[in-house]
């Protein structure tokens, strides 16, 4: 036998063994040999660093650095859940989709909702290619290195897996390796970790991988992305992946109605604190992954998914002091100051009142024993007050009238629940805060700029608005404290990138009350440039498409304002995106302006997606379900027979794929 040969068979030999081990809980050898078997495989791939595989199981005990951890774009973005409290709002979202559907049968797989960090894991010829964190859905960081020592996740797949597909699932960290990891922190004399999520969140982000290969880390796999995949269903795509060396839990169910839906989170709300790893609720998904196409998505969230949350945990505290932050867009937020109390694994010390209303709802006051909880057991509230220890002397709160920032008397609009400080181009909160939000991920995304710099450049006098950035030099900035040569040189050099950054993430880095990166997309694709949109009408935005009265009024009232008619002429000096590209107006047109489609059924010569933006990309209009005001019904295989009689009924013409496409092409 070849040496290649030898390293090959114990690389495969290994691989399966740690499939048994990890995966099936089922070893035939002792970790001893496991270990002479592992070294072997060492000395070989150390004395014939030719035949270096970079998904060799030596890989797994870590030992590779990794200073800056690169950003990568999902090629199938990572959406969040909507969530659910109670039963009425899972019969609520059932109808929505019934809407959606129609009068056809639909099954839900129910999966518990693991506590952990979200991770997508590329698969290509059956071998781990990247792994990426959630980050904000659209873009992560890399972090395969760390990711390749856990067990867990199989380096090569066994079985009919796809050429090339992404598997989602969370790291978890197993209560019993985190109570470990304690003992021998509080035995070092070192502060014990907070909890199991965090911790899992963490370890990815550590810059030596042996260290990540310490921790016993493990992951929980729930869902493929991917083109062509040959599957049909939610509930098979669990046991493909299985099949395939994943680590795919079999608390998973198949559930017909809701109150089987609902008898599974009854059951698992109580069983979850027998489980080895945290869980915070049960994910209900369509089973049908053709009806999962017909659903779609909303700008944040699957339609053809919910998160049903587990009744939150409370704690019992004192409110010490009422404080008022002021936001970007001068709206005031009411925030409890606590007595630090430990709530679902972490130590919480304020928590949002949110406005003044809510605050008399309750009569909250300080010094009252409150109870809060974690809406969402994420973000801490105060959900009750325990009037029977409130103190004799305890005097109703008065909500501020003045802006506690810049003094300026505040205002309510009729309808609203928050009070705003109206001084938007004197209140020091406000001015960073808008250009905090100009610098964002989501909006210009300038490397080497954060909030702190912002806070610096402003208070030594360098900016007064977002627009002042484009001017800075590396001279003005080099002072500032904690900026050293390369810092300041990775500030201008951002600044000076963010200028290729497209028309619809200026639009949105802008700060218009109300637009946010959807309506953002929505407005460039609509009127092209930013001189267009200047100077339209209320009336004239009304009839944009999911654009209602309130988000026209802000955006006239934003370009009425002469100050930010100032600043976008100075950003268009500057060279930043003001209009459509040449190659986004290339595939734009009119032709279907003013026209309905509802797409169902499945697509052979462009996907369900593609279609969709062709509509879109020719000014017409994607809606999920027919009604009277539906124009065409664009059928693929498998339409839904309800839909069919729906469109029939009320005189909607249906057309093929092959009509659609030709439509098109004739209008071009």
């Amino acid at each position: 036998m070849s040496v290649k040969t030898s390293i090959e068979a114990l690389r495969e030999e290994l691989h399966d063994h740690n499939y048994r081990y990890y995966i099936l809980d089922k070893p035939v050898i002792s970790d001893y040999e496991f270990d002479m078997k592992l070294k072997e495989l060492q000395a070989l791939e150390a004395q014939y660093p030719e035949y270096y595989d970079p998904n060799s199981p030596t890989l797994r005990v870590g030992g590779e650095v990794t200073k800056n951890f690169e950003t990568v774009v999902h090629q199938f973005r990572m959406f969040s859940l909507d969530n659910s409290y109670s039963r009425q709002e899972l019969l609520d979202w059932e109808k929505r989709i019934q809407r959606i559907l129609g009068d056809v049968d639909i099954e839900f797989t129910c999966e518990l909702k693991y506590d952990g960090a979200s991770i997508s894991l590329t698969y290509e010829n059956g071998e781990l290619k990247r792994a990426v964190t959630r980050g904000d859905g659209f873009q992560g960081d890399d972090v395969t290195t760390n990711i390749k020592t856990i067990r867990s996740i199989p380096l090569k797949l066994k079985g009919d897996y796809p050429l090339q597909f992404d598997i989602r699932g969370e790291i978890i960290l197993p209560i019993s390796g985190f109570e470990q990891m304690n003992r021998e922190r509080v035995a070092a004399g070192e502060d014990p970790y907070m909890n199991p999520r965090n911790t899992a969140s963490g370890s990815l982000k550590l810059q030596d991988s042996a260290i990540v290969a310490e921790r016993p880390l493990d992951c929980l796999l729930y869902g493929l992305a991917g083109q062509n995949l040959g599957i049909y269903t939610q509930f098979e795509m669990l046991e493909k992946s299985r099949e395939w060396g994943f680590k795919v839990p079999h608390t998973a169910e198949l559930c017909k109605t809701t109150e089987e839906v609902m008898d599974f989170v009854d059951r698992w709300e109580q069983k979850r604190h027998d489980l080895p790893y945290e869980t915070d609720g049960v994910v209900i998904k369509v089973n049908n992954l053709q009806q999962q196409e017909e659903l779609g998505y909303t700008s944040k969230s699957p339609r053809w998914a919910l998160a049903y949350k587990f009744q939150a945990e409370q704690a019992v505290t004192v409110l010490n002091k009422i404080t008022y932050q002021v936001g970007r867009t001068g709206a005031i937020t009411p925030v409890a100051n606590l007595e630090p109390v430990l709530l679902a694994g972490t130590t919480v010390k304020r928590a949002s009142l949110h406005n003044a209303d809510q605050i008399a709802k309750l009569d909250i006051r300080e010094g009252d024993t409150v109870y809060v909880e974690k809406g969402g057991e994420i973000i801490p509230k105060i959900v009750g007050v325990a009037l029977d220890k409130r103190k004799p002397d305890s005097e109703p709160t008065v909500y501020i009238t003045h802006c506690p920032e810049c003094g300026t008397q505040l205002v309510r609009k009729p309808g609203e629940a928050q009070h705003f400080c109206p001084n938007d181009t004197g209140c020091p909160t406000q001015i960073t805060g808008r250009i905090q939000h100009f610098i964002s991920r989501k909006a210009m995304d300038i490397e080497g700029l954060g909030a702190e710099t912002v806070e610096l450049l402003f208070q030594a006098g360098l900016i007064e608005n977002y627009a002042d950035l484009y001017i800075l030099t590396k001279e003005q900035v080099l002072p500032l404290e904690r900026m050293a040569e390369k810092s300041a040189d990775n500030l201008i050099h951002g600044i000076a990138a963010s200028v290729k950054i497209p028309f619809e993430r200026v639009l949105f880095a802008l700060g218009i009350r109300y637009v946010g990166e959807t309506v953002a997309k929505k407005l460039a694709r609509t009127y092209k440039n930013i001189t267009a949109l200047m100077e339209a009408t209320e009336t004239e935005l009304t009839q944009v498409d999911e654009i209602g009265e309130r988000i026209a009024q802000s955006v006239v009232s934003f370009f009425e304002n002469d100050t930010n008619r100032e600043l976008v002429e100075r950003l268009r000096s500057y060279g930043l995106q003001m209009s459509l590209t040449e190659d986004q107006l290339s595939n734009q047109s009119d032709t279907l302006k003013g026209q309905r489609f509802v797409v169902s059924g499945v697509f052979e010569k462009v996907s369900r997606t593609e279609l969709k933006k062709l509509i879109e990309d020719n000014g017409g209009k994607v809606a999920s379900s027919i009604s009277s005001k539906t124009d065409y019904v664009v059928a693929g295989a498998n339409m839904g027979p309800s839909k069919k009689t729906k469109a029939e009924g009320l005189g909607v013409p249906i057309i093929s794929e092959d009509d659609f496409l030709g439509m098109v092409a004739q209008m071009d």
